[in-house]
């Protein structure tokens, strides 16, 4: 019985300096998700945003005469905006697991790095609402990219990114 091993034999690993850079690197993943998260609900709370790209949402708050939020912005295409991101980000996993099953990890995260790329350009640099638009969708396949990973290391990375997640949402609002 000297050659039986238990799982908790064939689970544990050493953790060298690559495996802490790489769980540092993929926790400021969700550092910076969930900055968007609470950098986009105050963009569109924002009037100059609205004016330009919803004005008939901008004209209708205007018309509230309530400091509230609630109910505020009813529009279908102001909610579609902030809910895109996170859409994409849905469908965009399952294409990154069959991605990660023929290409590997390592490609796969190169894949969702160069989304996350274009998304940021198209997003800093939008002059239309269609290039904000379709920067989001590439931000939400670089999150559903990002998002495969080997079970060791989410293990690792999982408990720290949810916690930057929390922190970075609450730290915008």
């Amino acid at each position: 019985m000297a050659s039986a091993s238990t799982a908790a034999d064939i689970s544990e690993a050493k953790i060298t300096p690559i495996v802490i850079i790489s769980c540092i690197l993929a926790s400021s993943g969700g550092l910076m998700f969930g900055y968007e998260v609470g950098i986009s609900g105050g963009v569109t709370a924002m009037p100059g945003f609205l004016k330009k790209f919803y004005p008939d949402v901008y004209a209708s708050t205007q018309k509230l005469k309530t400091n509230s939020n609630y109910c505020r912005f009813n529009n279908q295409g102001l909610q579609l905006f902030t809910s895109l991101l996170y859409l994409a980000a849905l469908v965009s996993t399952f294409f990154a697991s069959y991605t990660t099953k023929r290409l590997g990890r390592r490609l796969t995260m190169l894949i969702a790095g160069i989304f996350f790329i274009v998304g940021t350009v198209l997003n800093a640099s939008f002059q239309e609402l269609s290039m904000v638009i379709i920067g989001r969708i590439f931000l939400g396949c670089g999150v559903g990219f990002a998002n495969q990973g080997d079970v060791k290391e989410e293990k690792r990375a999982t408990t720290t990114a949810k916690l930057l997640i929390t922190t970075a949402s609450d730290e915008t609002r």
